[in-house]
């Protein structure tokens, strides 16, 4: 006889912990891109990643977690009123992944899963922000975020981690989101910045990063809060949270390398700008194959992604697409690299669950055949798709409609401005009397103040204290 519902307290609180872990990754991403991004634009891109907090919460909270993780209905999304939001999850028998023969699941309150997987639908929203930075409409982004996340982020993840298409029938690998965040994301964002066209002056014009110790400072906070990303996905404390933690590190720390050698022998010089986007380009292609790969594997992976990904953000100019800050270069790429890594390195060995849970194969270098590869790239290519078609057709709408991209002028005067009446950085002169203290004293031969007055001047406007310089 199956025993009570428990809550399991180790569990539950590394997931809480991970939760918060990768919440934070947002803020980080905010000034990741705002550091890359120019001084007139700053806040405008980290509005975007600050209001993807708010709008995808609510969502996630209503109907996404619903659609993605909500009883199969037909192998494209959940049932949406399994967990509507106007129901409430506290009962004691309300664990996920509860069953009649396990009632207990892996002992983590409903709501706990919940959190941890709105935190992830927000990031993967706020990612493609930085492919149409300097140019969009802040109204416009909202709109796009809210249609975006309901037709593309909330069905991909049901397809890949809630029972359907790509997990439970393809049998694709994707530990932490290779494919339903990265590829996903890079994917929507070539989609929209190929709707918004090239920022004026691109690329005749440098647009060089305005801040490259907020960039490395970015950066940290996401390699920090992506040990929640990844070694938070196993939901329970195990050998493989242990696993996923490890090679999030190593690939990472690899990934630096590749991206600096590659700048070594492109530029002559290694940057802190090159550092910080081969920490982001490993971090990304570690993501889905965490939990399945030797270590080993994953330090090759990290010198592969680094190098590749900083080769690959040379494209935009090749190609004439205009992302600004290298989502497709660094996302995209970097996803499609860790998603194929599975193909050939996935080993059951290091995690049973790969043939037990998910009915995978192992990959081509452990005698697993091409099967495993074929799977990754069938979905990707799904994935990539759907989510660079459905963005470009949403883009395009808002386009024609409410309009999506800021006037010519706004652009080349400053979007933060133009968007959001404020600025980064107030460069005005400090204001103060030039009277001298002796002078106000009445020491001196100087002519005295005038003697204020109640009327104003009608020839000086009033200006805003955030729009000052």
């Amino acid at each position: 006889m199956p025993e009570a519902p428990t809550i399991d307290g180790g569990n539950t609180v590394w997931l809480l912990v991970s939760t918060a872990l990768v919440l934070l990754m947002t803020p980080g991403l905010a000034l990741f891109y705002g550091g890359l991004n120019r001084s007139k634009g700053v806040l405008n891109m980290m509005m975007m990643s600050f209001s993807a907090i708010g709008l995808i919460s609510v969502l996630w909270w209503f109907y996404g977690f619903s659609v993605a993780f909500g009883s199969d209905v037909n192998g494209l999304w959940g049932d949406p009123g399994a967990y509507l939001g106007t129901k409430t999850f506290l009962a004691e028998t309300d664990l996920w992944g509860a069953t009649a023969e396990n009632p207990s699941g892996i002992g983590i309150p409903l709501y706990v899963f919940m959190a941890f997987q709105m935190v992830f639908a927000v990031i993967t929203v706020a990612l493609i922000s930085g492919a149409i930075s300097d140019r969009a409409k802040f109204s416009g982004w909202l709109l796009f975020a809210f249609g975006w996340a309901t037709l593309v982020y909330f069905p991909v993840a049901h397809w890949v981690w809630g029972g359907g298409i790509i997990g439970a029938k393809l049998h694709a690998l994707d530990f932490a989101g290779g494919t339903a965040v990265h590829i996903n994301a890079g994917a929507a964002a070539l989609g929209v910045a190929l709707v918004l066209g090239k920022r004026v002056g691109w690329p005749r014009e440098g647009m060089k990063p305005h801040n490259i110790p907020l960039v490395a400072l970015g950066a940290g906070l996401l390699w920090f809060g992506w040990f929640g990303f990844n070694a938070g996905s196993e939901l329970t404390v195990d050998s493989v949270a242990g696993l996923a933690f490890l090679n999030t590190q190593l690939a990472t720390a690899a990934a630096v390398l590749g991206w600096l050698l590659i700048e070594r022998i492109k530029d002559g010089r290694p940057t802190m700008v090159g550092a910080s986007s081969g920490a982001v380009a490993g971090l990304v292609a570690i993501t889905p194959a965490c939990g399945f790969i030797a270590p080993w594997a994953a330090v090759l992976l990290g010198l592969v992604a680094g190098a590749v990904c900083a080769l690959a953000i040379s494209l935009k100019y090749k190609l004439g697409y205009d992302d600004s800050l290298d989502v497709v270069g660094v996302h995209f790429v970097g996803g499609w690299i860790g998603s194929l890594w599975l193909g050939l390195f996935a080993t059951n060995s290091v995690n049973s669950a790969i043939g037990d849970v998910v009915g995978a194969s192992d990959g081509l270098f452990y005698g697993g055949g091409i099967t495993q590869l074929g799977r990754q790239a069938l979905a990707g290519l799904i994935v990539t798709v759907w989510s660079g078609g459905v963005a470009w057709l949403l883009a395009f709408a808002i386009q024609k409609t409410i309009g999506f991209r800021v006037s010519a002028e706004a652009e080349v005067d400053g979007i933060d401005v133009a968007e959001h009446a404020e600025s980064a950085y107030d460069l005005s002169p400090t204001t103060g009397s030039s009277t001298s203290a002796f002078a106000l004293a009445g020491i001196g031969g100087g002519k005295p103040s005038p003697e204020p007055t109640d009327e104003a001047d009608p020839s000086a406007a009033p200006v805003g204290e955030k729009v000052a310089g």
